[in-house]
C-alpha cells in the first residue's frame, strides 16, 4: 500500500514554489488551501481562549471522541445554523477533517467495495487507495459548475458502498443546487430500499467544511435537511479550520448515525487523532459566543470574497481581450475555478504545451503565478482547468499577478 501510494501533487507544486521563493523570486502562491495568518488571522477571541485554556492546565489527554463541552457546543451550533439535530454522543472530534474522512472510509468500506466520487474532488482517490476501495470516478462538467448530477451518479449506484460528496466543493469553489442534491438524495434512498437485509447500504459522506463561506445569493444545502429519511445513511464532515482561518488549530468534527460514529470513534481512538485539549476547550468557548462568531465572519468573508472577485474579473477581462482563459463565478470556499486552454501553444523557448502540468509550470515560471491543475484532484491531464486558492495571498499580490499573467499569455504563439 505504501509503495504504491501517490504523493500529493499540490504539495509537489508547493515545494517547487517554496524553492523559488527561497531563491528570492516573488511568487503569487495560489496553491495551498490555507491562510496566511498575517493576512487572515484567527478570531482574536479564539486566540484568547486558546491561551486561557493552556494557562488553566488543559494539557493532558482529551477524551478520544472529544471533550464533552465541545461536543455540546457543536451540537448547539449545528442545530442553530443548519437545523440539524444530533446528540453529543453522535459527534466525533478529531485533529481536523482528514482523520474523520479516513475513519469514515475505514468504518464503512471493505477492501474492494465501490466508492463513488466526482472528479475533480479532494483526496478521495487517495483515501480509496488507503482503504483498498475500488474507486468509481464520475467526471463532471464545467456546464454544471463541476458538481455531479443525478444523471452522473445513477449508473454507478448498484453495489456501491459510499458516495463521497462535498459542497462547497474543493477544488472548484462551486456548490450544489437544491434540485441537483435532492435528485441525488432520492436516488440513494431508492437504491437502499431496493437492497436486501443482507446487503450493505450505500452511505453518503458529506464534506461541508466550507459551508459558512458562501457568497452572494449562493445557499448551502445538505442531504438530511432535504431528505430526513437519509439520516441513517449520511456522515457529515465539518469543522472550524476554514470558516475561522484556523487550519493549524486542528479542530474538526463529524456527526452521523450512531452505529457508524461508534466505529469511527474506535478507529480514531486507536490512532490517537484527537485535536489538542486546549484548542478543543477554546473552540467550545468560542462557538458558544455567537456575537464573536458573527463579528469575525462579518469581516472575514467580505475580504475573501473580494480576492475571489478580483481574480474572477481579471480572468474575464483576459478572456474579453481574446486570451484562451475563462473562470466560473465564485460561490463558496476560498477557491476559483479557472480555465487556461493553452494546450498546443508554443512558449518563447519553442516548447509546445501539451498537458495541464506543462501549463502549470509555464505559468509558474513565466507569470510567477502558482496554481494547481485539476489533475491533482482526479481529473485527466488533458483537462485545462485549475484551482486558484486565495487564502495565502494578499489582494495586492493577486492584482499584480494578473498583470504578469497577461504578459505571459501574450508571449505564447
Amino acid at each position: 500500500m505504501a509503495q504504491n501510494l501517490i504523493g500529493s501533487e499540490i504539495i509537489r507544486v508547493a515545494g517547487e514554489v517554496n524553492a523559488m521563493i527561497a531563491n528570492g523570486e516573488q511568487i503569487c502562491n495560489l496553491t495551498i488551501g490555507d491562510f496566511d495568518p498575517s493576512i487572515y488571522p484567527i478570531p482574536e477571541k479564539l486566540k484568547t481562549e486558546i491561551t486561557k485554556a493552556y494557562e488553566q492546565g488543559h494539557t493532558n489527554y482529551p477524551p478520544a471522541n472529544g471533550v464533552a463541552v465541545l461536543r455540546k457546543a457543536v451540537a448547539a451550533f449545528t442545530q442553530k445554523h443548519l437545523g440539524l439535530s444530533y446528540p453529543e454522543n453522535d459527534i466525533l472530534v478529531a485533529g481536523g477533517s482528514r482523520p474523520l474522512i479516513y475513519a469514515t472510509y475505514l468504518a464503512i468500506v471493505d477492501p474492494g467495495d465501490k466508492v463513488i466520487f466526482p472528479t475533480p474532488s479532494w483526496n478521495n482517490n487517495h483515501y480509496c487507495h488507503l482503504s483498498g476501495a475500488t474507486p468509481v470516478m464520475v467526471e463532471t462538467q464545467s456546464e454544471n459548475n463541476f458538481m455531479p448530477t443525478a444523471a452522473d451518479v445513477k449508473p454507478h449506484l448498484k453495489g456501491a458502498t459510499l458516495l463521497a460528496l462535498c459542497s462547497p466543493l474543493n477544488p472548484t469553489g462551486t456548490m450544489f443546487s437544491k434540485k441537483d442534491l435532492e435528485e441525488i438524495c432520492d436516488l440513494v434512498l431508492e437504491e437502499n430500499k431496493s437492497r436486501s437485509e443482507n446487503e450493505k447500504p450505500i452511505y453518503i459522506m458529506y464534506d461541508q467544511i466550507y459551508w459558512m463561506l458562501t457568497f452572494g445569493a449562493a445557499e448551502h444545502f445538505d442531504p438530511v435537511s432535504l431528505r430526513p429519511d437519509l439520516r441513517e445513511y449520511v456522515v457529515y464532515i465539518d469543522g472550524t479550520s476554514k470558516a475561522f482561518a484556523a487550519t493549524g488549530v486542528r479542530v474538526g468534527y463529524a456527526f452521523g448515525p450512531a452505529n457508524v460514529m461508534d466505529k469511527m470513534k474506535s478507529i480514531l481512538g486507536h490512532i490517537g487523532a484527537w485535536a489538542p485539549k486546549a484548542e478543543q476547550m477554546a473552540t467550545a468557548a468560542f462557538l458558544n459566543q455567537q456575537e464573536e462568531v458573527d463579528s469575525f465572519l462579518e469581516e472575514f468573508k467580505p475580504k475573501v470574497k473580494e480576492s475571489l472577485e478580483v481574480l474572477y474579473k481579471g480572468f474575464k477581462d483576459l478572456k474579453a481581450e481574446g486570451h484562451a482563459v475563462d473562470a466560473i463565478v465564485p460561490m463558496g470556499a476560498i477557491y476559483l475555478s479557472v480555465k487556461m486552454d493553452l494546450a498546443g501553444k508554443t512558449t518563447p523557448e519553442g516548447k509546445t504545451l501539451q498537458t495541464s502540468q506543462d501549463i502549470t509550470i509555464y505559468i509558474l515560471h513565466e507569470a510567477k503565478l502558482a496554481v494547481v491543475p485539476f489533475s491533482a484532484f482526479g481529473s485527466g491531464s488533458d483537462v485545462t482547468w485549475f484551482r486558484l486558492s486565495v487564502g495565502g495571498a494578499s489582494l495586492e499580490a493577486i492584482q499584480s499577478s494578473l498583470t504578469t499573467l497577461r504578459a505571459a499569455l501574450q508571449k505564447l504563439k
